[in-house]
C-alpha cells in the first residue's frame, strides 16, 4: 500500500469515529450541570479500535467539528460557547484520553484485560480535565467540582469502560483480520 493510500485510510478512520462519537453523544442521561452521554463509549471505542494517534486525532476532529458550530456535541450542540463552557473540558479532555489508552493499549496488548485497566485509566483522564475546567469556569469548590463532575460519572464510567474494551478488541481483531487497520510494524 502506498503512502497516499494509507494517508486516506487514516482520515477516513479518524473521520468515521469523529461521526461515532457524533451519534453516540446524543445518547445521554441529563444531569444538572453535565450530561452522563455515550460520548466517552465512542472516544473508549476510538482508542481501543484505532490506537493512540488515530484515536487522538479523530476526537481533534470531533471537537473542531463541534467548535466551527456542527450540532455533534451532546443535546445537538455545536459552536465554541460548548467548549469554554461547564462541559468543555470533558470535550477537550477526549484528545488526551484516547491518545493515553491507546498508547497504554500499543505499549502493552491489544487484549481485553489491557484494554479494560486502559480505559479505566483513560476515565479518569476525561473526569480530570472535566473537573478542572468545570471548577474554573463556574467558581467552584474542589469539592463541590467532584461531586458535580466526577461522582455522578463512576459507575457509568467503569460500565462503558468494559463496554468499550469487550466491543473495542473485537472489533479491533476484525478490522485487521480484514486489513482495514494495520497493526505497529505491518508493511502490507
Amino acid at each position: 500500500m502506498n503512502d497516499s493510500s494509507k494517508r486516506l485510510r487514516v482520515l477516513l478512520n479518524c473521520s468515521i469515529f469523529a461521526a461515532i462519537t457524533a451519534i453516540l453523544a446524543q445518547v445521554e442521561i441529563p444531569l444538572p450541570l453535565i450530561p452522563i452521554s455515550g460520548q466517552t463509549l465512542a472516544v473508549g471505542l476510538a482508542a481501543t479500535i484505532l490506537g493512540s494517534r488515530q484515536g487522538a486525532l479523530s476526537m481533534v476532529c470531533y471537537m473542531l467539528l463541534g467548535a466551527i458550530g456542527l450540532p455533534v456535541f451532546a443535546g445537538f450542540s455545536g459552536g465554541l460557547q460548548v467548549i469554554v463552557g461547564p462541559s468543555g473540558g470533558y470535550i477537550i479532555g477526549f484528545i488526551a484520553t484516547a491518545f493515553v489508552t491507546g498508547l497504554i493499549l500499543e505499549k502493552t496488548k491489544f487484549t481485553i484485560p489491557m484494554a479494560l485497566l486502559a480505559n479505566i485509566v483513560g476515565m479518569f483522564v476525561t473526569l480530570f480535565f472535566g473537573t478542572v475546567h468545570l471548577k474554573f469556569v463556574l467558581d467552584l469548590t474542589w469539592g463541590a467540582a467532584m461531586a458535580a463532575g466526577v461522582y455522578p460519572f463512576l459507575v457509568v464510567g467503569f460500565i462503558k469502560a468494559f463496554l468499550a474494551s469487550w466491543i473495542g478488541i473485537v472489533v479491533r481483531q476484525r478490522l485487521v483480520q480484514a486489513n482495514l487497520i494495520q497493526v505497529k510494524g505491518d508493511s502490507a
